[in-house]
């Protein structure tokens, strides 16, 4: 099945990733999602997220965390394509 398709992408580990990048600590990451830091760290070992949860990470960390799918997607296009 062609449409099987398994992304690589870890959206938990680019969001530490970036939190730390950016020099955030989860204590304030937490306060700025209204989440406890258990909670967070569970954000971070998912591999994929609700739409909604990822649009907010995106706008509180200033990064577009849906754009590392969308780049994935038009890889596997254009090598189905080929």
């Amino acid at each position: 099945n062609k449409h099987n398709v398994r992304f690589m992408v870890h959206i938990g580990n680019l969001i530490r990733q970036t939190l730390k990048e950016r020099g955030y600590t989860v204590v304030w990451f937490a306060a700025q999602l209204a989440y406890t830091r258990v909670n967070v760290y569970k954000i971070f070992e998912k591999k994929s997220l609700d739409a909604d949860l990822l649009m907010r990470i995106s706008v509180i960390l200033g990064t577009n965390f849906f754009k590392p799918y969308s780049d994935e997607f038009e890889s596997s296009q254009s090598a189905e394509q080929g």
